[in-house]
């Protein structure tokens, strides 16, 4: 999700998630997009024609009901169809337009169809199909199949609301009934789909709902959601991942116990963390709940990496190089380490001495690699500075992202998350988390979303959302004052605010929140 020129139905949610959280309300949006149809209408048929709108319980449905509005406001004869109960509306926004339309008996005739039974041929010049949205799935039961029939055997103009009723917008399949529309008025961005849909779509226009740019520019909540997985009721240990932590010597055991307590935080089911004998047994006493391996040594070696290899058979995931340091041995443990977690196909990330490491030997990636250095790490693995303004900057960090393979987080006032091809903005975070220990929590973050199986770019994304959302909120509890542990013991209530849609850009502390015009 970002700045494509088409969008999947999670996606497109996640977009609305991240318009609300920077202020614009799901109503707003719903009213821009009523107005959008019914002016779409207004542009093609004079108010003497008979408009009839369909609409289901959903928030599409809200949609056709906030145009039939509109319409009747303009002066035409409007007839509104409700498919289902009243009682079965349960999206907010469209309970608010449907209060408002059965309000309306001068302007707008409403009728209830609550079964198939119930549906007639239907009159009308125009049907406006607000049935069901994006978040359909598979074929159309009844009543609703019945509805896109009735709606397919009129000889009216048939107008569809940001996609067919029945039309599955990811795929552009048709898995049973799909109302063949002659103009499909499609929110904010064309449905990925779409290419493959063009007998049903009819003319396709794309009209805006005021979802800012910054919605898919910005991080946000919707990229939370996009990473987050459902738990079944009858999920078991070891279906939301397991990640390992290689880092730790005689001189640092605190970062890689941060980055495993972060990934706990997340909601991995195991974290296993391997590090020299001494280190080790300092890091077991941090929390019951790591796992400590313990490699001989005081600092990770080649015969180290040996002894990690039947564990790496049973992880979903790596972090590599908090508080590993630097011996030369080490770096060459480092290569080793990655070329098995490669060819295993085990999403890794790479921070602090593990970057170092990577710098000095020049290497490229193959697989599923996040890379999450501050300025001076960038320039150690690229040979240049991250300089200029935001979008120069991304522009730098896509590059690099592009030729080392990898997905780059680049840490700073405002994070830069690209894969080479997409390049996404965070400016969650404040001048309290330059605080050490801040970016090993953000590691065991991405890493717990690369062990639920989510895609690099979009772990490393909801990532930097979360660690910087999590300090802020620790800031407007205790000031500058802040710790690491501040941070993981608040990733919980960010995750879980964010996907209730709690979230809001405005709650966030203002020291960070403005950003130089571009």
């Amino acid at each position: 999700m970002l700045l494509d020129e088409s969008l999947t139905s999670r996606e497109m949610r996640a977009v609305e998630m991240n318009a609300e959280y920077l202020g614009v309300s799901r109503l707003q949006m719903m009213e821009n997009a009523g107005r959008a149809v019914a002016e779409a209408i207004m542009e093609r048929f004079t108010s003497d024609k008979r408009i009839l709108v369909v609409c289901g319980p959903g928030g599409n449905g809200g949609d056709g009901l906030a145009a039939a509005r509109h319409l009747a406001a303009m002066g035409y004869r409007v007839h509104v169809i409700l498919l289902g109960d009243p009682s079965d509306i349960r999206v907010e926004e469209t309970e608010r337009n449907w209060e408002a339309v059965e309000a309306m008996g001068f302007s707008i005739d409403l009728e209830v169809v609550r079964d198939s039974s119930e549906i007639r041929l239907l009159e009308a010049d125009v049907i406006v199909d607000a049935l069901v949205g994006t978040g359909v799935k598979g074929a159309l039961r009844p009543p609703f199949r019945e509805m896109v029939e009735a709606i397919n055997s009129s000889k009216a103009f048939k107008v569809a609301v940001d996609l067919p009723s029945g039309l599955q917008a990811d795929t552009g399949r048709a898995e049973g009934a799909v109302v063949e529309a002659d103009l499909t008025i499609t929110l904010h961005k064309p449905k990925k789909g779409f290419e493959k849909a063009e007998k049903y779509l009819g003319k396709l226009l794309v009209k805006p709902i005021g979802i800012p740019p910054e919605a898919e520019l910005f991080s946000g909540p919707g990229d939370i959601y996009l990473a987050s997985k459902p738990r079944r009721l009858e999920a078991h240990k070891g279906d939301f991942g397991r990640v390992l932590v290689v880092g730790g010597s005689e001189t640092y055991t605190g970062a890689p116990a941060l980055s495993a307590l972060a990934a706990y935080a997340v909601g991995v089911d195991l974290v296993y963390v391997a590090a020299p004998e001494s280190a080790a047994n300092v890091i077991a006493g941090y929390s019951p709940t790591l796992i400590t391996i313990k490699l001989r040594g005081s600092h990770l070696t080649p015969r180290g990496v040996e002894e990690l290899l039947p564990l790496l058979d049973r992880v979903d995931s790596a972090i590599v190089g908090p508080g590993l340091g630097v011996h030369d041995r080490t770096v060459e443990a480092v290569d080793s380490l990655l070329d098995e977690l490669e060819a295993r196909g085990i999403p890794t990330l790479i921070d602090a001495d593990g970057l170092k490491a990577t710098a000095r030997l020049g290497r490229r990636f193959k697989g599923s690699t996040v890379l999450t250095p501050h300025g001076g790490e960038f320039k150690l693995l690229t040979g240049r500075e991250a300089a200029g303004d935001l979008l120069e900057r991304g522009r730098i960090v896509e590059e690099a992202a592009k030729r080392l393979r990898a997905v780059m987080l680049l840490k700073g006032h405002v994070d830069i998350v690209s894969d080479g091809r997409y390049t996404r903005y965070n400016r969650t975070g404040n001048p309290g988390m330059t605080v050490g220990g801040t970016g090993d929590v953000l590691s065991g973050i991405v890493a717990a979303y690369l062990a639920q199986g989510v895609n690099p770019f979009e772990a490393a994304v909801a990532g930097a959302f979360i660690n910087g959302y999590a300090g802020d909120l620790a800031y407007r509890e205790k000031g500058y004052h802040l710790s690491p542990l501040d941070l993981i013991d608040r990733i919980p209530r960010v995750i879980e605010e964010a996907l209730a849609g709690r979230l809001r850009e405005a709650e966030r502390p203002r020291v960070s929140r403005r950003l130089p015009p571009r």
